[in-house]
């Protein structure tokens, strides 16, 4: 089945009447895989097209933001399937291989698809028009749009860079030296993608590390990344017009999705749970490295790789927990993750 022809459909509400929520007579045990990450859903698919060969990717998140990501793929060239399996197969084109839509590219309601493919097609030989509903339409790309235009592509777009979005892609990129007065991991991907298509060095400096998703699956594939220090910032350069080896990526489970069933099973006693293959990138783990400071009993076993990302099965047990004072530097790994902290903390002592 092509990925386009999949219809993402809005979830019926099964649990339209009254709930009751009753406490566990005993404690919580199993074991589950979350579903798997967004932001490396995106990527695995989008980097696999810009790369050379064949792929599979397993534990793609098949919600509707990615399929609008594979929908858009397929119709610049890239050839996306599902397999009934549940496995996905990416057979890429190569960087500046995407080619010329036919028709518009519907992003829906994702501001993460748009952004990394505006910097896709920034090395596109023609034209492409991206538009999204009506929440997306009302997101301003002015900071995507800045310095990818400073590297020769151009855009036409609504006042404040709103989209509907027409971007002109140029086969002459000109590689960047960006300070970024934010820091953003769909803004830098959108330069390194950008970047790729560049002769020479594309170099992003933060403020603050952001998300490094793109970095270690693009290291993965074979590009020449590098990120330091950069004063009390963060730079990340990338060497353009690398050939990218496409790779199978079997996809992180989110951990923001695996924090529900973690806090349930830490605040019950006798609980005993494992969840697997759980994304341990620093940039996300920040609520398991509190849970644990918290007293939490989790355990980290069969520690491994994923498409560049560190993953393990977490084993968690009922525990009493305390309370205690997070370093505010620790704030962009868990940002969110809030919401369920704070229930390990109303019970903690």
């Amino acid at each position: 089945m092509r990925a386009e022809t999949l219809a993402a459909s809005p979830p019926q509400n099964a649990l339209a009447g009254p709930l009751t929520a009753r406490p566990p007579k005993a404690g919580l045990n199993g074991d589950v895989r979350p579903p798997g990450d967004k932001s490396i859903s995106h990527r695995a698919l989008l980097l696999n097209a810009l790369g050379v060969g064949h792929a599979e990717v397993t534990g793609l998140l098949e919600g509707e933001d990615v399929l609008r990501t594979a929908a858009a793929l397929n119709a610049m060239g890239a050839h996306i399937e599902r397999r009934a399996d549940g496995v996905w197969t990416v057979d890429g084109v190569g960087v500046q291989g995407l080619a010329e839509p036919e028709d518009v590219l519907d992003m829906g309601n994702s501001g993460t698809a748009a952004r990394l493919l505006a910097g896709a097609l920034a090395g596109l030989s023609g034209i492409a028009c991206m538009t999204g509903d009506g929440s997306l339409r009302g997101r301003p790309m002015q900071r995507v749009i800045g310095p990818l235009e400073a590297m020769g592509a151009r855009f036409m777009a609504r006042n404040g860079g709103r989209m509907p979005l027409v971007i002109h892609g140029s086969k002459n990129l000109t590689p960047l030296d960006y300070a970024s007065p934010v820091a953003s991991a769909q803004v830098k991907s959108a330069i390194l993608l950008a970047g790729l298509a560049a002769p020479g060095e594309t170099r992003i400096v933060e403020p603050a590390m952001s998300r490094d998703h793109t970095e270690r699956m693009l290291k993965r594939m074979g590009a020449d990344v590098s990120s330091e220090t950069v004063g009390t910032g963060w730079g990340v350069s990338l060497q353009g017009q690398p050939e990218l080896t496409a790779i199978d990526v079997d996809v992180p489970a989110d951990p923001s999705s695996a924090a529900f069933p973690i806090v349930a099973a830490l605040i019950t006693p006798g609980s005993d749970v494992r969840l697997r293959h759980i994304c341990l990138n620093p940039a996300r783990a920040g609520l398991i490295t509190t849970l644990q400071e918290m007293g939490g009993d989790i355990v980290l076993e069969n520690a491994r790789d994923a498409g560049g990302e560190p993953v393990a099965d977490l084993r968690v047990r009922g525990s009493a927990l305390k309370g205690i004072t997070v370093p505010p530097e620790r704030a962009p790994s868990m940002i969110d993750e809030y919401p369920i902290l704070s229930i390990a903390a109303a019970v903690a002592e």
